[in-house]
């Protein structure tokens, strides 16, 4: 486990059932399938062998359509859940062997968890349900007042604390949720589709107010959901699950030009490249193309190897020539009209 590393998942199991272990055994010396393990065994496979790894800071998206395994999934990482077998590392420490004191302490200090359904205490004001986690900490009541008054006033709710949650809409209600979560200063946030129950509006209103405070707060996030076009958004990379199993890992732009099988292409056909695939993935090699077709403009317009497909195809209508991309103030490759055409449709004909 690198120092970059904060959790670290290896061969993760999960089987519901009234004998997991015996399922889970005739997996590995009969081969049997999902279905063949319900059939078999009555049982029913949830996770299948999960393997990943999240770095510090990182938003880390796990999606898959109702039924893949990715709410199950997050349940393990503070042992909500208990593996039928495998191991979870998180900031170093074995989750899956600490007793339940130790547990239970672990989840206060180093986990923040934000639920789809707020899971706000009705009889509690804003500020003392946001003050919850401290409180558990048993951290002196004025302390944890100030602490708590201050995150809200990063959620922009500052002026709602005396309020309850009934008096909130329900994006406010999932603001305090969020503000909740991170009151106590957690290494890692578990956030399980917090904003699927909200109006579409109000939905990316909150999607750009919690890219705002993971900019600020820096959050080791793992960040739960159905939706495509959110994890394009919010995430740094996006593990794609199916039928309880880690399909393919990467960032967006990874997955949509490289999908892993035809069921991630199907799943990623409805995303649009423009503002996914970077002028890197574009480029072809700057000394190859001018061995071949001579030196560039001096002129040629210059792009960051990051910028965006949509920015690309701007340049590339105003102007003729090839345009460069550049890296740390070097030319690393260069992109044709041509180029640019052929991504584009390729991504047309995937949808």
């Amino acid at each position: 486990m690198s120092d970059d590393t904060v959790i670290e998942i290896n061969n993760v199991w999960k089987i519901f059932g009234a004998h997991p272990e015996a399922a889970l055994r005739a997996i590995y010396e009969e081969g049997l399938d999902k279905a063949q393990v319900l059939a078999q065994h009555n049982a029913v496979v949830g996770v299948a062998d999960v393997s990943l790894s999240v770095n510090r800071g990182e938003i880390f998206c796990i999606m898959g359509l109702s039924g893949s395994g990715k709410s199950t999934l997050v349940r393990h990482f503070n042992r909500l859940l208990e593996p039928t077998a495998g191991q979870i590392l998180i900031e170093g420490t074995d989750v899956m062997g600490l007793a339940p004191n130790d547990l239970q302490s672990f989840r206060n200090r180093k986990i923040g968890m934000v639920f789809q359904n707020f899971a706000l205490m009705p009889h509690r004001s804003v500020l003392d349900n946001v003050a919850m986690p401290l409180e558990i900490r048993q951290v002196s009541k004025n302390e944890r007042m100030r602490q708590a008054a201050a995150i809200l006033d990063i959620v922009e709710l500052g002026a709602w604390g005396s309020k309850f949650a009934h008096e909130l809409s329900g994006g406010m209600q999932q603001r305090v949720g969020l503000a909740r979560a991170l009151a106590a200063n957690p290494d890692v946030l578990l956030m399980d589709e917090p904003f699927s129950a909200l109006d579409p509006l109000i939905r990316r209103q909150l999607q750009d107010e919690f890219i705002r405070l993971s900019q600020i707060l820096k959050k080791t996030t793992i960040f739960i959901t159905h939706d495509l076009d959110e994890a394009v958004r919010i995430g740094d990379r996006i593990a794609i699950m199916r039928d309880g199993r880690l399909v393919q890992t990467g960032t967006a732009e990874e997955i949509v030009m490289n999908p892993a099988d035809d069921y991630v292409a199907d799943f990623v056909a409805g995303i649009s490249r423009l503002k996914v695939v970077r002028a890197h993935a574009v480029m072809q090699d700057i000394d190859a193309f001018t061995q071949s077709r001579g030196p560039l403009s001096a002129d040629a317009p210059r792009v960051n190897e990051s910028e965006t497909l949509s920015t690309l195809i701007n340049l590339a209508i105003d102007r003729d020539s090839p345009i460069l991309v550049e890296d740390q103030g070097r030319d690393v490759g260069v992109i044709t009209r041509a180029d640019i055409l052929r991504t584009v449709v390729e991504g047309t004909e995937m949808s």
